[in-house]
């Protein structure tokens, strides 16, 4: 018999073990933001960014390690302007901060006087932040005073995983209400700024919207506003102006999209041992890794993804149609390469089909108006003089 103990068995692997694993031993994890969940959403079915942002890897650096690095982002002087911006917006205990939310969501209420509550949200760790700002949410929703929260932490359960959020500011009414406020960098010209950014405010807003109803849920009294405000840079001064955004379809499509993500867990658990997404590896192993989870590319992904540039390239190489965009993919239906959808167009695809009949009728309907249009007489364009110098 042997003078050894019996060796105990082996331990299961937990999930934050797995995920640091997928990083890599010495890679810390990456937080989550409002932007990148706004762009989870907007893409629900990519099982890859919802298992790399869940696992909190620096897609940024896979991507240069893999030799597509993204090509997009802020400069520093974009940053720099926005920041002494936002200082600008909340100098002086958020008086003009308040009396734009005032002046635009609650002419109704007293006007915020010079003893508006700005609370220290100070505290250890985003965990214990998250924390500090739910019990600041609940004492000014108790005080009934207009209330600014400079830049708050919320929590938020992701697929499974938390993802800690810090907003520009949260303004609690004197009527319980919260209200969320996102500072831009961007000007507001007669009123108006670029449709485009101020969508994507929105869906990042939205995104601190769903955050705050979980902590307003366990507040007797507290209601979240579905109206946020947008504060810019008015015409091309440095001086703040405001605008009221109505983020009801975004809330809604992005609770939608983001109860459609597949959790974390059940993604880390379909991947073989020892994957990792460390960027340490050499090209050719994070290609492998890469490869090993399911991905959607779209060309919307070029705006929002680091990766975007990778998968374009593999969904090149593979002839997907996803590469054309998703409105032409969900056209398509069964027809997944761009040689089946053009062997479709010839008259090659298969006759029950009534997606290649489709294709087939269009090809035959575009080669007749062009026959048509060559047949034409073409006009007479009388030859220009020359110049007589």
């Amino acid at each position: 018999m042997s003078s050894y103990p019996p060796s105990s068995p082996a331990q299961p692997t937990t999930l934050r073990q797995r995920l640091a694993g997928l990083r890599g031993p010495a890679v810390p994890p990456r937080p989550l933001d409002a932007r990148a969940l706004a762009a989870l959403a907007a893409n629900p079915g990519c099982g890859r960014r919802a298992l790399l942002d869940g696992a909190g890897v620096d897609k940024n650096a896979l991507a240069t390690a893999l030799g597509s690095p993204a090509a997009f982002g802020q400069s520093q002087f974009a940053i720099v302007r926005g920041n002494s911006f936002e200082a600008k917006v909340k100098g002086d205990g958020g008086a003009e901060l308040l009396r734009l939310v005032h002046a635009h969501l609650d002419t109704a209420a007293e006007p915020p006087g010079a003893g508006a509550l700005v609370p220290d949200l100070t505290a250890a760790g985003p965990e214990g932040r998250a924390a500090r700002t739910a019990l600041a949410l609940r004492e000014a929703t108790s005080a009934k005073d207009w209330t600014l929260l400079d830049h708050p932490m919320l929590a938020l359960e992701v697929a499974g995983t938390p993802a800690y959020l810090e907003p520009d500011a949260v303004v609690v009414h004197p009527d319980g209400r919260w209200t969320v406020v996102e500072i831009k960098s961007f000007p507001m010209i007669d009123a108006a700024a670029d449709a485009a950014k101020v969508g994507a405010a929105a869906r990042q807003a939205a995104v601190y919207v769903l955050a705050l109803e979980r902590i307003a849920g366990k507040v007797a009294g507290a209601e979240v506003g579905h109206t946020v405000l947008l504060v810019c840079p008015k015409d091309f001064s440095n001086l703040p102006t405001a605008a009221s955004v109505d983020i009801r379809r975004e809330r809604s499509v992005t609770r939608r999209q983001l109860d459609r993500l597949t959790r974390v867990e059940e993604l880390a658990a379909a991947l073989p041992e020892g994957l990792s997404f460390d960027p340490e590896r050499t090209a050719e192993e994070l290609a492998e890794a890469v490869s090993a989870v399911e991905a959607a590319y779209a060309p919307e992904c070029l705006a929002a993804c680091e990766l975007a540039f990778h998968c374009r390239e593999r969904a090149r190489a593979a002839d997907e149609v996803t590469a054309l965009g998703r409105s032409v993919r969900g056209e398509l239906g069964a027809l997944t390469t761009v040689e089946e959808a053009l062997a479709a167009a010839a008259g090659a695809g298969c006759a029950e089909d009534p997606t290649a009949a489709a294709l087939h009728r269009a090809a035959r309907l575009r080669a007749e108006a062009l026959e048509q249009a060559a047949a034409l007489p073409r006009p007479h364009v009388p030859e220009s003089p020359e110049c007589p110098c």
